[in-house]
């Protein structure tokens, strides 16, 4: 049952009403045990992680509202971190824009922000601790050579091949010598040799077996950009002492990852609260590439104040 029902009027009566209307299928994640127990806590200490490579849209509301209801409402224990690690396609008028966004639902945080492009020291440090243990390499393989060695995919999970021996050392040498740069790879077997059984904790208590090995050998450094996002947000929440990671359950299966590179760093594991995606009406995950509507349709229409687009996101978190 859908607990609230508006219908919209105004100019932008069509974008407000569709997008109102993609909120009946979502899934109530917040019990009322699990209301009572951020209410004691005055909230986890969680984190909203956008991208400023397009405006923000109903699906990134959504998720920050999740995150701020986990955190309790709770400026102290919300944090904003500014995932502008491809800082090729990122951009600071997207950065004033998205702040302004979570301003107007009535989101606020009291920690400076935390950006990932000021932070490329850190993760070359991560990876020198990774190298000097072996267990990254180099990998100058072109994507269109690597897929040829790629199997299909398999519970959705694409293997990453092994390509430490791929290359002789005469081929590498003149890939070299051309200014190819190479990725950085994780050796997957060498890694899980290191570490015992892992696992991970939910927010709702349960704990679910870590197997990263599925993923193969994924890159940890890309040509272009000396990280990739499973090792800057590791270190980053790590860093910002993030008690519960709040994503999107697309990243579910990317926890495993995480999970690994903790174990191999010496990091702490957070409990980790995967919150349902919200699709078109095409059935897509709502995204900029897909050019979702913008928060700003919703700002720019006087119908729909603040309170009312909080009020919808919190009735359906909260109703069990």
């Amino acid at each position: 049952m859908f607990p609230v029902k508006i219908k919209f009027m105004g100019r932008n009566s069509v974008i407000l009403n569709n997008a109102l209307s993609l909120f009946k299928n979502i899934v109530p994640i917040i019990s009322h045990e699990l209301e009572s127990d951020i209410k004691k806590k005055n909230g986890w200490r969680t984190r909203f992680a956008p991208s400023p490579s397009g405006f923000l849209h109903i699906g990134h509301a959504y998720a920050a509202l999740v995150s701020w209801i986990i955190a309790g409402e709770n400026p102290d224990k919300f944090l904003l971190r500014i995932d502008d690690l491809d800082y090729t396609r990122c951009s600071k008028s997207y950065i004033k824009k998205l702040k302004s966004d979570l301003k107007w639902l009535n989101i606020s945080w009291n920690n400076k922000e935390l950006y990932q492009s000021q932070r490329f020291s850190n993760y070359a440090t991560a990876l020198q601790q990774l190298l000097d243990l072996d267990l990254i390499y180099p990998c100058y393989l072109s994507r269109l050579e690597i897929s040829e060695f790629l199997s299909p995919p398999i519970d959705g999970v694409l293997k990453q091949p092994s390509t430490r021996q791929l290359l002789s050392e005469q081929a590498i040498k003149k890939r070299k010598e051309k200014g190819i740069k190479p990725a950085l790879r994780l050796d997957m077997m060498k890694a899980i040799k290191k570490t015992g059984g892992l696992s991970w904790s939910s927010l709702d208590g349960t704990i679910k077996k870590a197997e990263p090995e599925k993923f193969g050998d994924i890159i940890l450094g890309r040509r272009d950009i000396s990280s990739s996002y499973h090792l800057s947000v590791v270190l980053d929440d790590a860093e910002s002492e993030i008690e519960v990671v709040t994503r999107g359950e697309d990243l579910c299966a990317s926890t495993d990852i995480h999970r690994l590179l903790q174990d191999l760093l010496g990091l702490p594991s957070p409990i980790y609260f995967h919150h349902p995606l919200i699709f078109g009406p095409d059935g897509k995950k709502l995204s900029k590439s897909h050019q979702s509507p913008s928060l700003s349709n919703f700002r720019s229409d006087k119908t729909l104040p603040n309170r009312i687009l909080k009020m919808i996101m919190n009735n359906i978190s909260t109703f069990v």
